[in-house]
């Protein structure tokens, strides 16, 4: 995959097909755990690696699993990779895995880790795969840390911001953001496509 192909595949997962800001997947545990930029970073990695790694091996294996069984393998595989991470985080980050609670055993339901099993590490290589799962979990990552930056510095002024109604307006807030933004990009888009000539506006006159 070339450069240009693989920042164009990191403006897809970040912006156009964000797992959570576009496809509203995996909303349980963004809107759980964004009280902080440290508890979004912390799932946000976790749900990162598990995607990788989850895609890689789904993308290696493809070739081998039966149509009929590859949903519970999808998710045998998910569930081991998550039961790592789970013990990384129990070992390593103690505070973290004590403030994440419940919500790293829950990533193994994340729907945006199982439909990318299903949607393309089945269907195509293991390098676009794991290219697929860095910029999908790159997107959900940031969108978590973002949130939850906003959360916790708003809460200094606003203290609603940081208990649970706060995070349905923080998502909120943050896909009204991107479909303005989307729609004026568009309208400059056709502004630029389809000047109407000076001399045709004068013949009109």
């Amino acid at each position: 995959m070339t450069g240009p192909a693989i920042v164009d595949r990191f403006k897809t997962g970040l912006w156009y097909e964000n797992p959570g800001l576009v496809q509203l997947l995996g909303l349980c545990p963004l809107l759980a755990v964004t009280s902080t930029f440290v508890n979004g970073l912390g799932l946000g990695v976790a749900t990162l690696s598990v995607l990788v790694v989850s895609n890689a091996l789904v993308s290696a294996t493809r070739r081998f699993l039966r149509s009929e069984i590859r949903i519970p393998i999808y998710v045998l595989i998910i569930a081991s990779l998550v039961t790592c991470t789970e013990l990384v985080f129990k070992a390593w980050f103690p505070e973290l895995d004590r403030a994440l609670g419940i919500f790293i055993p829950l990533i193994v339901t994340n729907c945006a880790i199982v439909a990318r099993a299903e949607l393309f590490a089945s269907r195509n290589p293991i390098g676009s795969s794991i290219v697929d799962g860095l910029v999908m979990g790159t997107g959900f990552a940031v969108l978590l840390m973002a949130i939850g930056a906003f959360r916790e510095l708003v809460a200094t002024a606003w203290l609603l911001a940081i208990l649970p109604p706060g995070a349905f307006f923080s998502l909120a807030l943050a896909i009204a953001a991107k479909n303005v933004i989307d729609r004026r990009r568009e309208d400059q888009r056709a502004n630029t496509r389809s000047p109407r000539p000076q001399s045709l506006k004068r013949q009109v006159r």
